[in-house]
C-alpha cells in the first residue's frame, strides 16, 4: 500500500474512547468502585457507556447524578481526583483495541500519514493506554482533556492543537471519532470527519453529521480515499 495508490490525507486524528479503544469496561469498573465507596448503588455497563465522552469530571458528575444527590463542587472535585488515582492504575485491565486498529494504523503510517489522538481523557491515562496496547509508537501527537487549560472537545482549539503538533493544516487532515463532540470539533476547525458506528455516542451515528460512517476499521482506508479532495462541510 502506498499513499499515491490509496490517495490518503497527510494526517488522521483519532478520538480514543469508543473510537480506537473499547475502554468502557475499565471506566465502568472504576466508577463503580467510587460509587460503592460513596455508599451508592453500582451502575450497569450501558449506563456508563452513555456517560462517556466529555471528560472525567463530567463522567464522575454523571455517576453521582445517576445514583442520588449531586455533592458540592469541592467534594465533587475531590471525588474526581480519587477516581483518577484509581483509574490510572487500572486503565488497561479490561480495555482493548477495536478489531483491525493495529493493521489500519500500520497501513496509514507506511503510507506516510501522520497520526494524532485528540481525546477528552486525561493525557497520562491516554499515554498509558496507548503504550500498554502497543500503538504508542504509531501516534505522532497526543492532546488529552487536561493538556490545555480549560480546552477540550467540542472546542475546536483542542483539535487545532493536535494539528499544530502534527504540522498540518485543517484541510490536510481527517478526524475519526464516535460522538457529537468529535464531529463538532472537526466542523468548527474546518476538518473533514469520519464517524464509527460502534462507539459510545448518545446520538445515532446517522444523525452525527459526519462526512462518512464506517462499521469497522477494515473500511477506513477506503473511506479516507473517498474523502480526498472534498472540503470540510
Amino acid at each position: 500500500m502506498t499513499k499515491n495508490t490509496l490517495n490518503l490525507p497527510p494526517a488522521v486524528v483519532f478520538d480514543l474512547d469508543g473510537t480506537l479503544v473499547h475502554s468502557a469496561p475499565d471506566l465502568h469498573a472504576a466508577l463503580n468502585r467510587l460509587m460503592v465507596d460513596e455508599g451508592r448503588r453500582a451502575l450497569d455497563l450501558q449506563e456508563v457507556v452513555l456517560m462517556i465522552g466529555d471528560g472525567v469530571p463530567k463522567l464522575v458528575e454523571r455517576g453521582f447524578k445517576a445514583t442520588g444527590d449531586l455533592p458540592g463542587a469541592d467534594y465533587l472535585a475531590d471525588a474526581v481526583k480519587r477516581f483518577l488515582a484509581d483509574y490510572e492504575i487500572h486503565a488497561t485491565v479490561l480495555t482493548k483495541l477495536f478489531p483491525d486498529v493495529v493493521e489500519t494504523l500500520t497501513a496509514l503510517k507506511e503510507s506516510g500519514c501522520r497520526l494524532g489522538v485528540c481525546t477528552n481523557k486525561p493525557e497520562a491515562a491516554t499515554l498509558e493506554i496507548l503504550t500498554e496496547l502497543g500503538i504508542r509508537d504509531k501516534i505522532d501527537a497526543v492532546v488529552g482533556g487536561d493538556t490545555l487549560d480549560g480546552v477540550r472537545k467540542p472546542d475546536p482549539r483542542h483539535l487545532q492543537a493536535v494539528l499544530e503538533r502534527l504540522g498540518v493544516a485543517p484541510d490536510a487532515a481527517v478526524m475519526v471519532g464516535d460522538n457529537p463532540n468529535d464531529v463538532a470539533s472537526a466542523r468548527n476547525a474546518g476538518v473533514r470527519v469520519i464517524a464509527v458506528t460502534f462507539g459510545y455516542s448518545r446520538v445515532a451515528p446517522t444523525e452525527l453529521g459526519a462526512d462518512r460512517l464506517i462499521d469497522g476499521y477494515g473500511e477506513l482506508l477506503d473511506a479516507l480515499g473517498a474523502l480526498a479532495g472534498q472540503p470540510a462541510a
